[in-house]
């Protein structure tokens, strides 16, 4: 086992090295150029888009916005609240800049996967629209690079039991088990019932998940944020000098300072950039599952509405908690992960905060654990075929409490690696079909500026 985990930390360290955080920056950066930065000064518009989405218009199986919901219902998990905290902690303050980055840059990676999968997404055997990087490698490079799209639904269908069910269950038994706040559950019994729970909701596919995506998203969203605004509003007078040091220590070492070990500026850019992909999934392949069963006649407006999450997930919710992380002077407590985030919370918000950070981790892990579930199993319908999604179903649900229950370091280090490994194959797809998503973005917008 020791051979083994060491092979995996070598396999990780290759995988989120340098040449991976080049190309999902790169790719990126690349993609906004060639859109000419529309995914910026068009901002305004994908929110106009997401309003009357409420109802769908064209082919498709959900509502445009409960398409964005189930999207992020997958990205704002832990990563909002753990993995900020994470980010802060191994790379200082300047790691929240670099987050930033990724996320901005990540906007037009996640247009473009939205685009490409609803122009690219096909109807399965039980009349669903189907689509995402497995669809569009296919579909748009040709059968010489179908191997591509096989590694991609490989990649994503194991690291779904990692990442997207047996983590996220395991993070939510302990946050309920931890003491804090007053909770002391076992973690047997959150396992259960998150697993009936998830049962529920998960045999009604991709319909159900969406509509309970549509309600849980915008309630504990707005939730966390409003609590998140509120310490920033009582510790105002502090908020101009974090920012400063979030844009300082993006460029100079960040010094050593109570319980905070410093931090090189490399540090701060490898843990923001990989804490940002972690959060809002841009570039990872995810996300262009969910927005393939959006009912809609454009593929360009559907990227608008897509281009949302990575704006909402990592610009609004992680900063949230990076300032108040800041502000409250907790960064410096020698805490890390959501215990980081629980003690900012708690020391601005004296018998509330602590409460915020337990139920908006619980309820942003059990979403995450229900969109993830819709991911993996269009990997591995595009495996197997329809006859296998009952029986992914069913493993999918017995996972959840042997997560809520295990010991998950070992398998944090694999789902971690498997999630880099499913950014390569999609990010070589958006590269080759950048031009089809120049073309249909400049065909959309050409005509009547794209007001429709």
């Amino acid at each position: 086992m020791e051979t083994l985990t060491a092979l995996i930390k070598e396999l990780n360290g290759i995988v989120w090295g340098e040449f991976m955080l080049v190309l999902i920056l790169g790719t990126g950066l690349f993609l906004m150029a060639g859109l000419r930065m529309m995914p910026l000064y068009r901002l305004g518009y994908g929110f106009r888009m997401l309003w009357r989405g409420r109802r769908g218009r064209g082919e498709g199986d959900v509502s445009p916005f409960n398409a964005l919901m189930t999207s992020l219902s997958a990205t704002i998990g832990t990563g909002n609240i753990a993995g900020v905290a994470t980010a802060v902690f191994w790379g200082g303050p300047g790691a929240l800049f670099w987050m930033w980055c990724t996320a901005l840059v990540g906007m037009a990676t996640k247009y473009a996967e939205a685009v490409c999968a609803v122009h690219f997404r096909e109807v399965d055997e039980q009349g669903n629209h189907v689509g995402g990087p497995m669809f569009y490698i296919r579909n748009g490079l040709g059968g010489r690079w179908g191997w591509l799209g096989t590694s991609f639904a490989v990649f994503g269908a194991l690291a779904g039991f990692g990442i997207g069910n047996t983590v996220q269950a395991n993070s939510v038994a302990s946050a309920l088990n931890s003491g804090f706040a007053g909770f002391s559950l076992p973690h047997a019994l959150t396992g259960v019932v998150m697993a009936v729970l998830a049962a529920l909701v998960l045999v009604g596919g991709i319909r159900r998940i969406a509509e309970v995506a549509g309600k849980l998203v915008p309630f504990m969203a707005i939730t966390y944020l409003l609590s998140g605004l509120a310490i920033l509003i009582i510790h105002v007078a502090e908020v101009p000098a974090a920012l400063g040091l979030i844009v300082k220590d993006a460029f100079t070492p960040a010094a050593a300072t109570g319980g905070f070990a410093g931090a090189t500026v490399m540090l701060a850019i490898q843990w923001g950039v990989a804490r940002g992909i972690f959060s809002n999934e841009a570039g990872l392949g995810s996300a262009p599952i969910a927005h393939a069963a959006a009912e809609t006649d454009s593929p360009v407006r559907q990227g608008t509405v897509a281009m949302l999450g990575t704006f909402i997930d990592t610009i609004v919710l992680c900063t949230i908690t990076g300032l108040v992380i800041i502000v409250s002077g907790a960064w410096t407590s020698g805490e890390t992960g959501a215990a980081l985030s629980s003690a900012a919370f708690e020391r601005a918000l004296p018998g509330f905060g602590g409460y915020v950070v337990t139920f908006g981790l619980s309820l942003f892990a059990f979403t995450t654990l229900l969109g993830w579930s819709f991911y993996g199993e269009k990997c591995v319908e595009y495996l197997f075929g329809v006859r296998s999604i009952i029986p992914f179903r069913v493993l999918w649900i017995l996972a959840i409490p042997i997560g809520a229950t295990a010991e998950l370091k070992f398998t944090w280090l694999v789902a971690d690696t498997l999630n880099g490994l499913m950014a390569l194959p999609n990010l070589v797809a958006l590269l080759l079909l950048s031009p089809v998503v120049f073309r249909l973005t400049r065909e959309f917008f050409g005509k009547n500026g794209g007001a429709g």
